[in-house]
C-alpha cells in the first residue's frame, strides 16, 4: 500500500478555499481515481506543535493506493483536469510526497 500525500504549506496571505476544494476539486479526483482509491483524507491545519504556534501546514491530503505503478496510471490520466482547477482554489504550491505505509492501525 502507498500513501501520496498532498501539502500546502502555511503562509500568510496565502489563498485557499476550502468550499471549493472540499465541494468541487475533491469530487472529482475521488471519480477520476474511481475503484482505484482504497482511501482518503482531508485535513485542516490547527496549530503546530508548541502552544500558540501556527500548523505548518494549511490543508493536507493522504490518498491510498495499492502501489505507485497504478497511483502513476491514473494521475498521468487525469493529470492535466485535476491540475487546471489548482488556481479555482489556491495559490500555494503544493508539495507531493508518494510514501510506502509500512504502519497502520
Amino acid at each position: 500500500m502507498i500513501k501520496v500525500t498532498v501539502l500546502y504549506p502555511n503562509s500568510e496571505g496565502a489563498r485557499f478555499d476550502a468550499d471549493h476544494y472540499l465541494n468541487v476539486h475533491m469530487p472529482m479526483a475521488i471519480a477520476a481515481f474511481g475503484d482505484q482509491l482504497r482511501g482518503v483524507t482531508v485535513d485542516f491545519g490547527l496549530a503546530g506543535g508548541a502552544p500558540g504556534a501556527p500548523a505548518p501546514f494549511r490543508t493536507i491530503c493522504t490518498f491510498l493506493f495499492d502501489s505507485v505503478e497504478v497511483f502513476n496510471e491514473l494521475f498521468t490520466a487525469h493529470a492535466g483536469a485535476l491540475l487546471a482547477d489548482v488556481p479555482n482554489y489556491t495559490d500555494i504550491q503544493m508539495v507531493i510526497q508518494v510514501g510506502e505505509v509500512v504502519l497502520s492501525q
